[in-house]
């Protein structure tokens, strides 16, 4: 089947089974790419070409052709059905935009939907500030799965920063701790150092505070990292695997 499929929603759930009742296992965003690997009425199983992640949609959330320029910078994005005409709806961070008409404070993306020219970059634009792009979630609440400002896991707040810079980088935790390089321990941390348990990942900002996506305080949150090493230790049993370097 054809590969250039794209997410037409501002961003879409991605279950593990074609079902309802089905742990939604990450989620894809306005303007991903990805390929359909077979589908029915309701139901098609996909593979996001971005990091390979499997899973299923909902058969009414793509498009064949998408070609973007520019990409979303803002944690979120209002989307107007004319200038200075606002809709409740938003594009989220990240998400991947054709420009089809322009004025001085506004770009068209699709007929009618109309978006800030304050809240995009090109599309090979890179941020290198990473702490920029962590800090723009903080406060957004912890759902297993997410990737967007309606909420975020652990894993995706780590893959974001690589996503907007259209690097590869897993999805899952598991599989992050695999291809990151590091060492098993350490005892003094720094800034860019990624901190891997079983199943949880944090990002220090500096030598004393980290960032996470943290399940327990269910938002993304600034938190001293001995201290939060100790705490995962003492709540969940967990040491620490890996620590890793964020590179880009």
């Amino acid at each position: 089947m054809k590969d250039n499929f794209f997410c037409k929603k501002p961003f879409i759930n991605l279950y593990e089974r074609p079902s309802d009742n089905s742990e939604i296992a990450s989620q894809i965003i306005y303007g991903e790419k990805f390929k359909v690997l077979s589908k029915n009425k309701k139901w098609i199983k996909i593979k996001n070409l971005f990091d390979n992640y499997v899973g299923y949609i909902k058969n009414d959330n793509f498009k064949e052709k998408h070609r973007p320029t520019h990409k979303i910078c803002n944690l979120k994005s209002n989307i107007f059905k004319k200038p200075n005409t606002r809709t409740k709806n938003f594009l989220p961070f990240g998400s991947k935009i054709l420009i089809i008409c322009q004025n001085k404070k506004f770009v068209e993306f699709e007929k009618n939907k109309w978006i800030k020219k304050t809240d995009i970059k090109k599309l090979n634009y890179k941020e290198k500030n990473y702490t920029k792009i962590f800090k723009k979630f903080l406060q957004v609440k912890y759902i297993w799965g997410g990737k967007t400002f309606r909420g975020i896991d652990c894993s995706a707040l780590l893959q974001i920063f690589y996503h907007y810079n259209n690097l590869f980088y897993p999805r899952d935790t598991k599989d992050q701790i695999k291809y990151s390089k590091g060492k098993l321990k350490k005892r003094k941390y720094k800034k860019g150092d990624i901190i891997f348990w079983k199943g949880h990942v944090a990002i220090c900002l500096n030598s004393k505070k980290l960032i996470h996506a943290y399940g327990p305080e269910k938002k993304v949150l600034i938190m001293p990292i001995i201290k939060t090493i100790n705490r995962i230790k003492k709540t969940a049993n967990l040491e620490v695997k890996k620590v890793a370097r964020i590179k880009y």
